[in-house]
């Protein structure tokens, strides 16, 4: 069966820990099956990013529960792979990294998670989907018919932060070393491992794909390959 003639759709689920891979691999893979890319990471840091211009995020570390009014009425849209928090546009806002360091702090908070749970499956109920996350094979979509666990060595990922962040800044000028990245991506792991609600880890269906040595070429093929297999009949 041809995957994108649309006539069985399948939902996809990426998790991994930060810098592995997961959101350009999942957003070149949608575009490849013509699926939709739903890009959770950027939903929590959405609401990072919202809690940090509110002032919140010192208020949030003694008062988890009061997430839920930070929550209230908040709009978060995927459009042309632009990201809108209430109708602005947050794309590059997000991957500030003021909201790198703290979104494994909000994303562990119950009511945060509880709510965009119920916005992702809504996302996803008609299949067809790519999401990839921390915690999508194994408790936003456990049913999904293929899921993916990336991994990827601290140095390599550090690496590939730098680059973004340099990228983005148009110089090194004010980005942190990549040392300094290496150890907020340890301290990042730790923490998405060890949070009470819903933690980082491998679902037991789940193929794990090191992605160290691999090009970003060589993790969509490999992906697309294994979609061809879980969609034929």
């Amino acid at each position: 069966m041809d995957i994108t003639s649309g006539t069985r759709k399948i939902i996809i689920a990426i998790d991994g820990p930060a810098a592995s891979g997961k959101s350009t691999t999942a957003r070149l893979l949608a575009r490849k099956l013509g699926y939709t890319y739903i890009d959770t990471g950027a939903m929590y840091r959405s609401v990072t990013l919202k809690a940090f211009e509110a002032g919140l995020l010192g208020h949030l570390q003694d008062h988890p529960d009061d997430a839920t009014s930070l929550l209230e009425g908040i709009d978060i849209a995927f459009e042309a792979e632009r990201v809108l928090l209430d109708g602005k546009d947050v794309t590059e806002a997000i991957r500030d990294n003021r909201v790198s360091r703290h979104v494994s702090f909000v994303s562990s908070l119950k009511p945060v998670r509880d709510t965009l749970k119920q916005m992702q499956r809504a996302m996803g109920e008609k299949r067809g989907v790519v999401m990839d996350g921390r915690d999508i094979g194994t408790v936003v979509f456990p049913d999904a018919e293929l899921k993916i666990f990336l991994v990827a060595d601290a140095s390599e990922r550090a690496k590939r932060r730098y680059t973004e962040l340099v990228r983005k800044s148009g110089g090194s000028n004010n980005v942190p070393s990549i040392k300094e990245l290496e150890q907020e991506i340890l301290q990042r792991d730790r923490s998405d491992a060890e949070r009470t609600h819903a933690p980082l880890k491998k679902h037991q269906d789940a193929v794990e794909v090191d992605t160290s040595g691999l090009t970003i070429d060589e993790q969509v093929a490999l992906v697309y390959n294994l979609a061809l297999e879980k969609t034929a009949v």
